[in-house]
């Protein structure tokens, strides 16, 4: 199933769970319940965004979007966690009113009954959802995903938090469990908001950074100098890598381009991801004669070392040489 028919079913299927919990909550009365409708209005809204977000992804790149339209997938990820913000204080400015102004609660089994039923098929739901996103590279499906696993987790401590309350008549629980969800959910938005401003301004991933630079290092060529000044820039689904690498001077513009190329193969082979290449060719200088191992009849310096390639030294701007 491609991602924007399952983004279709994610959403009809929020729009389902949404009315259950409605009803829940319309004859109990449970501001514990109301905080998790309250979440689900997001899920819906989140839904349909996500929807549209995977339509523009999947459009070709264009002459007014060059580098495609997968950025869109932070916008859209961005503004779920601002909505989540919002119900998350929605709910404490409900529950803490019930606190001032009293509780009224009714009816408690067939709310729980029908509260606890969406919890399954969330979980379930946010599973296929995450783990799709994680093999497509889907910012949207990924955090489709983990906002319905948290959904699940949640409504199921609501549901032993209710359960409590029924069989003791603590009623004050339930504006306290409200409270806790709340502020929970505040936590998650913001995490999801910080992730996409971090998409949105090109914010270093250093586990896919780290990732690419091992690759480099363990099928590295003895011709590759070295690698420098590597930036990745990410583009929903999409990577575009910008690097400098050192060859060996007296190579004709042929062979250099052909490493070039040997690099830019590893690359595609290694990394899940579609990923658009620039590199710039850079001849050696002395210093480069240190670390480089060729047997070369041009060596100016004599060689001392391998430097091994790291996160530091292949994101610096300049050459690899010894102290």
């Amino acid at each position: 199933m491609k991602s924007l028919q399952f983004q279709k079913l994610v959403t009809l299927l929020g729009v389902v769970l949404f009315g259950i919990k409605l009803i829940a909550w319309r004859i109990t009365g449970s501001n514990a319940i109301f905080s998790d409708t309250m979440e689900s209005t997001v899920n819906i809204v989140a839904a349909f965004m996500g929807w549209y977000s995977l339509y523009l992804c999947a459009k070709p790149r264009d002459t007014d979007h060059p580098y495609g339209h997968g950025k869109v997938e932070f916008v859209t990820s961005g503004i779920e966690g601002i909505l989540i913000v919002l119900a998350g204080v929605l709910i404490l400015i409900e529950a803490i009113s019930a606190i001032i102004f009293g509780i009224n609660l009714d009816k408690l089994d067939w709310g729980i009954a029908l509260f606890a039923s969406t919890a399954v098929v969330n979980y379930i739901m946010g599973y296929i959802s995450y783990q799709k996103g994680k093999k497509e590279n889907s910012l949207v499906l990924m955090s489709a995903g983990k906002h319905l696993q948290s959904d699940t987790f949640a409504t199921i401590s609501i549901v032993f938090g209710l359960l409590l309350v029924h069989f003791t008549g603590w009623k004050w629980l339930d504006p306290l469990i409200a409270i806790f969800f709340g502020s929970y959910i505040i936590v998650v938005g913001y995490q999801i908001v910080r992730k996409a401003l971090g998409g949105i301004m090109d914010e270093q991933d250093e586990a896919l950074f780290a990732k690419i630079v091992q690759i480099l290092q363990d099928y590295r060529h003895t011709e590759w100098i070295d690698i420098h000044n590597m930036r990745i820039q990410q583009f929903g689904a999409h990577l575009h890598i910008d690097a400098h690498i050192t060859l060996p001077y007296y190579y004709s513009l042929k062979e250099a381009h052909q490493e070039m190329e040997k690099v830019i193969k590893l690359l595609a082979q290694k990394v899940d991801r579609t990923i658009e290449f620039n590199f710039h060719m850079d001849y050696c200088k002395d210093f480069s004669c240190e670390i480089c191992a060729l047997d070369c009849a041009f060596r100016g310096k004599p060689f001392v070392k391998t430097m091994v390639w790291n996160e530091k030294n292949i994101a610096s701007v300049s050459k690899h040489k010894l102290n």
